[in-house]
C-alpha cells in the first residue's frame, strides 16, 4: 500500500518485507494472526512490531546479505552501504547494518572522502557505532588511503603541477589540518624524498626556510617543489601564502636549489604558482 509505506518514511523506519522467504514472512503471519488486524499492511501496530523485532542480516534472504552477496556474487557488486555493513556486523534493534551504514554515509553525503575525515568518536556518535565498529570503519578506510600511496613510486618523474598533486594525493587528501611538505628532485626532475617540514592547525602552519634548505642539501637535491595543503578547501592563496613563496624563491635562488613551484592542495583541486606566472 503506497499509504504504509508513506507512513514508514515519514517515519524514517528502515526494513524490508521478503514475501519470497517463509521464515522471514512466518514472523509477520504470526504476528497479523496475534494481532488480528483486518488490513495490517497500513496499520501502525504492524510497523511497531517490525521495528520491535527488526528484521536483522541473518533474516534476510541470502542473496540480501552482504557477506554472502559478496562471495556469491563480488566484491564490485556491492554497494558502499554493504560493504560498511560487513565492516560493522551488526546493526540496532531498529535498524539492519545496511541500514545503518546508509545512515552513516546520508551523513557524509554519499562521500568516501568525506566519510574518510571522520574520526572514531565523530562515529561513535551515530546509535550502533561502538568504539570496535568505528575503529573498523576508520581501518578500512585508511588502508584504502595507504593503497593510493603505495601506487606511487619514488623515482617517478615529476614533471609539472599535475604530477606534484598526484604524488601528494595519498599523503594529503582528507588531512584534517595544514602540513607543509617539500619534494626533494633531481636535476632531472626524478622524486628523491617527499619531506614534511611542518605541521600546523586548521588555519595555518609556521614553515622555517632554513629547515627547508638544510633538509635540500642534506637530500642533495637539485631542485624543490613546495606543497602544502588548505583543509578548508580554499584554493586561493593568501597574503602570507605568497610572501612566504617569494622569500623561498629567493634563498633558493641564494643556494642555487631553484624553487620550481608551490602548490596549494586541496581534496577537490590545486592551486599552482607557477602556473600562474608567481615563480
Amino acid at each position: 500500500s503506497s499509504d504504509f509505506w508513506k507512513w514508514v518514511s515519514g517515519k524514517t523506519v528502515y526494513f524490508r518485507i521478503l514475501k519470497t522467504e517463509y521464515n522471514t514472512y512466518s514472523k509477520f503471519k504470526h504476528a497479523l494472526s496475534h494481532l488480528k488486524l483486518p488490513n495490517p499492511l497500513i496499520n501502525k501496530k504492524l510497523v511497531h512490531w517490525v521495528v520491535e523485532n527488526g528484521l536483522n542480516i541473518p533474516s534476510w534472504a541470502e542473496e540480501d546479505r552482504p557477506r554472502e552477496k559478496l562471495i556469491s556474487k563480488g566484491k564490485s557488486n556491492l554497494s558502499d552501504a554493504e560493504l560498511i555493513a560487513i565492516l560493522i556486523g551488526s546493526g540496532t534493534a531498529q535498524l539492519s547494518a545496511v541500514g545503518l551504514a546508509k545512515q552513516i554515509l546520508a551523513h557524509a553525503d554519499h562521500d568516501l572522502n568525506i566519510l574518510a575525515k571522520l574520526s572514531v568518536s565523530d562515529l561513535q556518535n551515530f546509535k550502533g557505532i561502538g568504539e570496535a565498529k568505528a575503529v573498523s570503519i576508520v581501518s578500512a578506510l585508511e588502508l584504502g588511503r595507504r593503497r593510493k600511496e603505495s601506487d606511487i613510486k619514488k623515482r617517478n618523474p615529476v614533471r609539472n603541477s599535475q604530477e606534484v598533486y598526484n604524488v601528494m594525493i595519498p599523503i594529503l587528501l582528507d588531512q584534517p589540518v595544514e602540513q607543509f611538505w617539500v619534494l626533494m628532485l633531481t636535476r632531472s626532475s626524478l622524486l628523491i624524498q617527499k619531506r614534511q617540514v611542518s605541521i600546523g592547525g586548521v588555519a595555518g602552519t609556521i614553515v622555517d626556510p632554513k629547515v627547508v634548505f638544510k633538509t635540500a642539501l642534506e637530500d642533495r637535491a637539485s631542485n624543490i617543489v613546495l606543497v602544502h595543503n588548505h583543509p578548508s578547501g580554499n584554493l586561493k592563496p593568501s597574503q602570507a601564502d605568497i610572501r612566504l613563496t617569494n622569500k623561498m624563491v629567493e634563498a633558493g635562488r641564494l643556494l642555487d636549489i631553484p624553487v620550481i613551484d608551490h602548490l596549494i592542495f586541496c581534496d577537490e583541486g590545486y592551486y599552482s604558482f607557477a602556473d600562474k606566472g608567481m615563480i
